[in-house]
């Protein structure tokens, strides 16, 4: 049997949490009628199961999403049961990879479909992995129906070339949420040291050997190297105008920033700090909870990472031994005082990143659909941004308000653990992102400076679109790009730790360029041209 087979095989990674509940008033007809429907269905169905990462956030606290506050409420205002399941930590592609080779699926599975499903999301649905969802959304979602119609820059990203929808989607609604990753430095130490927040790589090499001389740091930078979205998020690579994966050109075509020769520039850069002690030497394993430590203990005097999950969970923890501890963010770096970064992260409004594919062992295909549905109307975006009012939030002047249960969390959670407990907004997910969250979770100073100080720089011009390359395309880069990803993640430690001469980059570059990288280059390239003539 389906649901006995696949319980069996995720038993000892994840945890089931479910509750049941009535269906909730909708403040729309077409909500209400959603919200009805989806509880119509429940009593003559199985309850669904929702394949999702548990974030470290709710996992502080929670080792089920269904056991949150957030989970209990979803289920109670549709009146659809969800049986939530977890890949253990740090193992979402490992444990997709023994769901897939299973072939029972859980009804609804996040993932990042546009980027890590081998061979892209038209392949996914002709692999007869999910399915896909014109029909559905037609026939069961009226509320993202009437988004997608309303916002045509949105529904051109959602869809492949051929034309299908396949998720539904997280989207950033605000361009203020589209850059909430960046560098950050111990303002309090600046000041003991007479230094200003650093602005060009010759800076940063100032401020991190003063941070090693005179604060006794012995990971001067650390971040979190394991965590994917760092790597692509790096400033320092951006200081010398490239990343270290594709990018929009200047001249609007596809590049490769790893082969490049201002690679090989930050590669240098990166080399001299870490012989130099600048760098954390755990680099290649460090995980958040070490960056952690090491942040709030003093042993790290600069990071990178989220202004609300990082900056304001560091700052939170530091503060209850040491009073003067504070973060501040800084711009991209730039290798010239006072230019601005022409590259630099800044997100598209949708990145495939935690959206909810239907997949084709779902036996119930409207009440998933109008699930999910429900998160893009009135009701559904309030929930899943600002949570249970009266408990959560309230309607101050029209402004929804977190209460204290958030921001002065009476057991003593961080905003950031707190907020995760009864919404989505502070991180991710199938819905719609308020800036009105944002406002509020940045409770500090330094945190509402992020965007403006983090958006100093070009990065949107060269953010690659959520282009989609068809199956075949797709099986080929996938091919190529697997041997080259993984050569070229395993030759930037070698070039960093000194273990494989700078020397070599010619070498390294030919090395990948042999193994396919023109190929790439042009299924990039093909696929872009498509996705501009949607």
């Amino acid at each position: 049997m389906k649901r006995r087979h696949f319980a069996l095989l995720m038993a000892a990674a994840m945890t089931a949490g479910t509750a049941a509940g009535c269906a909730g008033q909708g403040s729309t007809e077409t909500e209400t009628t959603a919200a009805s429907a989806a509880a119509g269905q429940t009593a003559a169905g199985e309850k669904l199961q929702y394949w999702c990462e548990l974030t470290t956030t709710v996992a502080a606290n929670y080792t089920n999403l269904g056991d949150t506050p957030f989970g209990q409420g979803w289920q109670k205002s549709t009146g659809v049961e969800i049986e939530f399941l977890h890949p253990p930590t740090g193992q979402q592609k490992e444990q997709f990879s023994l769901i897939l080779a299973d072939g029972n699926l859980p009804d609804l599975m996040e993932y990042n479909w546009t980027v890590d499903y081998p061979g892209g999301p038209e392949k996914a649905i002709k692999d007869g992995v999910i399915m896909p969802l014109n029909q559905v959304f037609e026939q069961y979602c009226p509320n993202i129906t009437k988004y997608l119609a309303e916002h045509p820059e949105i529904d051109r990203m959602i869809k492949t070339d051929e034309g299908n929808y396949y998720v539904f989607p997280f989207i950033r609604g605000d361009e203020n949420l589209m850059n909430t990753i960046g560098l950050m430095v111990r303002q309090d130490w600046l000041e003991e040291l007479n230094m200003e927040v650093p602005t060009t790589i010759d800076e940063w090499h100032d401020v991190l050997t003063a941070f090693k001389n005179e604060k006794g740091c012995v990971a001067p930078y650390s971040f979190e190297y394991t965590n994917n979205q760092y790597l692509g998020a790096d400033p320092f690579v951006a200081a010398f105008g490239v990343n270290r994966s594709f990018y929009l050109g200047s001249d609007n075509t596809v590049h490769f920033g790893a082969t490049e020769p201002g690679f090989k520039d930050y590669l240098a850069t990166m080399n001299q700090w870490y012989e130099e002690g600048l760098i954390d030497p755990d680099l290649a394993t460090l995980k958040n909870d070490q960056v952690s430590a090491k942040i709030t203990n003093g042993q790290a005097g600069a990071s990178m990472g989220q202004a609300g999950s990082r900056m304001g969970t560091w700052t939170t923890a530091a503060r209850a031994t040491t009073p003067e501890f504070t973060l501040v963010p800084a711009p991209v770096p730039t290798l010239e005082k006072g230019k601005q970064a022409e590259m630099g992260y800044i997100e598209n409004p949708f990145s495939g990143r935690a959206s909810v594919a239907i997949t084709t062992s779902c036996k119930d295909i409207e009440q998933a659909a109008r699930l999910m549905d429900w998160a893009y109307g009135d009701e559904g975006h309030m929930y899943f941004n600002f949570g249970i009012e009266g408990e959560s939030y309230t309607m101050v002047d029209g402004y929804p308000t977190y209460t204290d249960q958030i921001l002065k969390n009476p057991d003593g959670l961080p905003v950031s653990q707190a907020m995760s407990a009864y919404i989505r907004g502070n991180y991710n997910g199938p819905f719609v992102q308020d800036i009105r969250y944002l406002e509020q979770y940045y409770t500090m100073e330094e945190q509402r400076q992020t965007p403006i100080v983090w958006g100093q720089c070009n990065g949107a011009a060269h953010t690659m679109p959520p282009i989609t390359p068809t199956s075949d395309e797709s099986k080929e880069f996938s091919t190529i790009m697997n041997e080259i990803n993984t050569y070229r993640d395993e030759m930037i430690l070698k070039f960093i730790f000194g273990t494989e001469s700078i020397d070599n980059f010619d070498t390294y570059v030919k090395n990948i360029e042999n193994m396919g990288l023109a190929r790439a280059l042009e299924i990039e390239n093909t696929a872009l041209g498509r996705y501009n003539a949607r």
